[in-house]
C-alpha cells in the first residue's frame, strides 16, 4: 500500500481538551459525544513504544504528549493516505490529517474503548473529508439568473464543473495508469468512493469498514461491488 509521509507537523502547543476548542469541533468525532467507557489500563513504567494503542490513549488522557506523539507516528501516513484517496488533494489533506490528531487530543476523554482505536481515528477522517467534499460543491454550485426574464423571476442553480486537478508528486503517483487510477477513484461519487478506498487501498475488514461508515456490512459490501464496477468502466481503455 502506498504511504504518504505528513510533512506538517502537529501545532506546537497542542490545546487543552474540549474546553480549549470550539464546541462543535470538539464533538464533531462520530461518536457519542458523552463518555461511555473510560480506558481501565495501567500504563505506568510501559514505554509508548510498547504500549497499544488503548495504553496510549490511557496515557493521552494524563497529558502524556509522547504517548500521542507515538499514536501520530503510526497512523499518521494511514490517515493522510485515506483523506488524500477522498479528496485527490495532497496539501489538504495533510490539513485535514492534522485536524484529525487535533480532535482525537481534546477528545481523548471520550474515546470509547468498545471501539478498536484504528476504527475511531478513520471515522473522524471520513467525516472531516465528506464535509470538505459537500463545502466543494457548495462552491460549485451559484446562483444563474435566466436571461430571457424579469428581476422578479426565480433563478436556477447550474453545477458547475470544478476544472481544477490537483496532482501529488510523479514520484508518488508513478506511471500513467496509475495517474489514470487515482482520478477515476476521486470521480466516484462519494458513498462508493470511501468503501472501495477503505477496503481495496486501506485494506479494512468489511466490519471495520462498517464500523467507520455506520453502515450494515451489507450494505458496505453493495458499495463496494458497485465502486469496483464503476471504477472498470472508467479505466476500462487501460484495462
Amino acid at each position: 500500500m502506498t504511504t504518504l509521509s505528513l510533512s506538517a507537523g502537529l501545532p506546537e502547543r497542542l490545546p487543552e481538551r474540549a474546553k480549549d476548542i470550539e464546541p462543535e469541533r470538539a464533538s464533531d468525532t462520530g461518536f457519542p459525544a458523552a463518555p461511555i467507557e473510560r480506558l481501565p489500563i495501567s500504563v505506568e513504567n510501559i514505554s509508548v513504544e510498547d504500549m497499544d494503542d488503548h495504553q496510549l490513549l490511557a496515557a493521552t488522557l494524563t497529558g502524556d504528549e509522547a504517548a500521542f506523539q507515538e499514536l501520530t507516528r503510526r497512523y499518521r501516513n494511514q490517515i493522510t493516505n485515506y483523506v488524500y484517496r477522498m479528496l485527490d488533494d495532497y496539501d489538504r489533506a495533510v490539513d485535514l490529517a492534522q485536524e484529525t490528531f487535533v480532535r482525537v487530543w481534546v477528545n481523548a476523554e471520550r474515546y470509547q474503548a468498545t471501539y478498536s482505536f484504528s476504527t475511531y481515528i478513520y471515522r473522524i477522517a471520513h467525516n472531516l473529508a465528506i464535509s470538505e467534499l459537500r463545502q466543494r460543491k457548495r462552491r460549485r454550485t451559484i446562483p444563474f439568473p435566466t436571461i430571457f426574464s424579469d428581476k422578479d423571476s426565480e433563478e436556477m442553480e447550474v453545477e458547475i464543473e470544478d476544472q481544477k486537478q490537483v496532482m501529488a508528486d510523479d514520484a508518488m503517483i508513478g506511471d500513467e495508469r496509475r495517474r489514470a487510477v487515482a482520478k477515476a477513484i476521486a470521480s466516484l461519487p462519494e458513498k462508493y468512493r470511501a468503501a472501495l478506498v477503505l477496503c481495496d487501498l486501506e485494506e479494512k475488514s468489511y466490519e471495520e469498514i462498517s464500523e467507520v461508515l455506520g453502515l450494515p456490512v451489507g450494505t458496505v459490501k453493495s458499495r463496494i461491488n458497485r465502486a469496483r464496477n464503476l471504477l472498470k468502466e472508467k479505466l476500462r481503455e487501460y484495462l
